[in-house]
């Protein structure tokens, strides 16, 4: 898993807006192949990822982002 943490450090993952609409994107297609109902692999893969979307973007997210332009007691 070390190997994906410099997803949290990549500004495009930065707004919240952006990690949930991921999150959403892939819910909606965890649902349409359980609605299909073709393949156990396409579902297992949709929900593997929106597990892994889940946490990754929400669960483990650092809470206390540094700010460069923030000076203390300004």
């Amino acid at each position: 898993m070390a190997m994906f943490k410099n997803e949290q450090k990549h500004p495009f993952y930065r707004p919240l807006w952006r990690r949930i609409a991921i999150i959403v994107t892939v819910a909606l297609w965890l649902l349409f192949e359980l609605y299909q109902q073709n393949s156990g692999l396409w579902i297992a893969i949709a929900g593997g990822m929106l597990v892994y979307a889940v946490y990754t973007f929400l669960i483990a997210w650092p809470k206390d982002e540094p700010r460069d332009d923030a000076s203390p007691g300004a």
